[in-house]
């Protein structure tokens, strides 16, 4: 795709979202994940600072990891399923 597809007035991070919307998704995540981690940092009882750091890091990581996992999941299979089936039926009606 050229940048000539595009609206002219239209992001980027608005064009990439369209693209591949599991990217926005695990960013949200992780947003989330940091944010209710740093509320329940003074509930944290006799956790020590480091590991509750580390817990929500991990946290926050999987979000990001599972929602990039789930989105070349389903890029796969727009490309490699949904795209020769679309291809296979444009043969068949010629």
């Amino acid at each position: 795709m050229s940048t000539m597809d595009y609206d002219e007035h239209e992001s980027k991070f608005m064009r990439k979202a369209r693209e591949n919307p599991f990217v926005p998704a695990g960013m949200a995540g992780f947003v989330g994940i940091v944010a209710f981690g740093l509320l329940k940092l003074r509930s944290r009882g006799n956790t020590k600072m480091s590991v509750h750091l580390i817990h929500m890091r991990v946290a926050a990581q999987g979000c990001v990891v599972g929602a990039m996992t789930i989105g070349v999941i389903y890029s796969m299979y727009r490309d490699y399923v949904l795209k020769p089936m679309e291809e296979q039926k444009a043969l068949n009606h010629k």
